[in-house]
């Protein structure tokens, strides 16, 4: 996978995830969530399509920060809502994770 095609690389804000707990807004709910995803700009910690809510993609709704990164152990993977582009960035530190 390659990077190149992102536009929005410069968006990064180095923000540390929100909660390692899980979605944060399925959190405040008291609902459940499938997978994480977090915000690259922000830190927001959000759950994926699959999950029942969608927080991940409702936040980059709300607030056009373009990035999120697989929030799961193991996955190292970036997606761009923007530019609708999945990627690694390579050199990029190791993915946090929750626990």
């Amino acid at each position: 996978m390659a990077n190149d095609t992102c536009t929005h690389l410069d968006d990064i804000g180095g923000a540390q995830p929100s909660t390692a707990e899980g979605c944060e807004d399925c959190l405040a709910m008291g609902d459940r969530w499938v997978h994480l995803r977090v915000c690259q700009a922000c830190g927001h910690v959000g759950c994926c399509d699959s999950s029942p809510n969608r927080h991940a993609t409702a936040h980059f709704h709300a607030t056009s920060h373009p990035l999120v990164r697989s929030f799961e152990p193991g996955e190292d993977w970036w997606w761009c809502y923007v530019d609708e582009l999945l990627f690694e960035v390579e050199g990029a530190p190791p993915s946090p994770s929750h626990a």
